[in-house]
This record gives structure tokens, sequence and C-alpha cells, in this order.
């Protein structure tokens, strides 16, 4: 299959300072792009962008919060005002906060929501007439979300996250029938067991203690082996959309 080089293009990473959002960022901008970084430290950004000129790559860093409506929107038009339109857009940004639904966390449940679905709607609300516009224009235009395999597989205590991913694997689907039309690509991703800060997040002894365990049985997937196939899925010829992608550690069920 013939491959579609991203030099010249314009990306959106959200979740950049760290795992997979920094890794695909580091991937797409030694892949020619220019990169736009968008997460909420902004110390962690400017390192990055650091990194990437180093490389001899094209980087912004935007510090934006996903959760935030005013947020969002200045970082398009600090985007705009910088690099001009996008082309790429990928939807990274998310929270892992495992819990027993009967203990009620309502706080984690809105974090989540807010974070991994209704800050996925934001950015394509921001970013969807750029991407329109250039697939319009004879270019290749992306939508690229990140899930999980949690949108498929049931885990105990993972139940609210699960719930928030399998809802950006059906957005992504249901996008496809509004883009697709349109020449706009809509790429799911769902990763499986992978190496992130993710797991930080998890704050009870026990379930932290229950995905260690799962770490050593299983191994992990690195940040950059996700990254590549973000690249992978968006160096396709245009009329080519991989629509969904799963990928696991190989001894993951």
């Amino acid at each position: 299959m013939s491959y579609e080089s991203l030099s010249g293009r314009t990306a959106v990473v959200t979740g950049a300072a760290s795992g997979i959002g920094e890794a695909v960022a580091l991937q797409l901008a030694a892949e020619g792009a220019r990169v736009a970084l968008l997460a909420r430290r902004a110390d962690r950004l400017d390192a990055l962008v650091d990194k990437v000129r180093a490389d001899g790559g094209q980087a912004l860093a935007v510090a934006a919060d996903v959760t935030d409506d005013a947020s969002v929107t200045a970082a398009r038009d600090r985007i705009h005002e910088a690099f001009g339109a996008v082309d790429l857009v990928v939807n990274n940004a998310g929270v892992m906060l495992p819990g027993p639904v009967e203990e009620g966390r309502i706080e984690e449940w809105r974090r989540m929501l807010d974070t991994n679905v209704t800050g996925v709607l934001r950015v394509i609300r921001a970013f969807s007439a750029d991407l329109v516009a250039a697939a319009a224009a004879g270019r290749t235009a992306d939508l690229v979300n990140v899930s999980s395999v949690a949108a498929h597989l049931s885990f105990p205590n993972y139940t609210v996250y699960g719930a928030t991913k399998a809802a950006v694997t059906h957005l992504s689907q249901s996008l496809r029938t509004e883009f697709g039309p349109r020449d706009v690509r809509v790429t799911n991703i769902e990763p499986g067991l992978t190496d992130t800060e993710l797991k930080t997040f998890v704050r009870d002894p026990e379930l932290s203690g229950q995905l260690a365990g799962m770490f050593e049985e299983i191994g992990a997937l690195s940040a950059a082996e996700v990254a590549d196939v973000v690249a992978y899925v968006a160096s396709r010829p245009r009329h080519v959309n991989l629509r969904q992608v799963m990928v696991l550690p190989t001894r993951q069920a």
C-alpha cells in the first residue's frame, strides 16, 4: 500500500504533556507535521516543544483544559494564529479513576465524563470546520479518537471509565456518517494495557496492586508503539480510512 507523507500537515494533539499524547506529538513531528500540543501542564509542554525543535521539527505549546469551553476556544484561536487551519486532530486527553460503583464517587464520574466524552466533543467542535475545509480543498483530513479496549471488555471497578470509552467508540462510529461523505476520515483507536501515567490515577491500594499484577503478567505496550499506529493511519492514501484499530499486548486476551 502506498504511503502519504505527513510533511506539510498541521496536527493538534490533546493530552500531549505525557504518555500517548506526548509520543504521538513526537512521532508526527518526526514525520514532518507541524504539531500543536494541548494539555494543562504548560511546563511539560514547553519541554516537549524544545525536544521537537531540537530534532528539527515544528511545535507549539498551548496550555488548555478540554473540560473548559473558553479554554478550548482560546486554544483553537492561538493555533490558527500561529499555524493556520489544521487537518489532523488527535483526541487523546483522558482520565481513568476506577472505583466500585456502589461507592458513588460522583465527582470522579463527572471528571471522567467531562474529560473523556465532553472534552472530545469540545475539541471536535473547535476544529471540525478546519477538517471539512481541508477535505473540500482536496487535502487529507483526519480525526483520530483514542478510546480503549475497556469500551468492549469489562473490568471490575472500571465500569464508569469503560462507559466513557464506549461512548467515544460509538461517537467515532456515528461521526463517520457525518464526516465520511465529506472526505474527512474518522479513526477510533483502542489501546490495550499501555504504560502511561493513567495508572498513577489509581489511588486505591488494592486496585493499584491488581493493575500492577496485570502489567507484570501481561506486559504492556509503550506509548510510542501506540503513537506509531496513529501515524500509520494518518499516512494512508486519503480515500483509505482505517476506521477501527484495536492494539493489544500479545498476551492480553
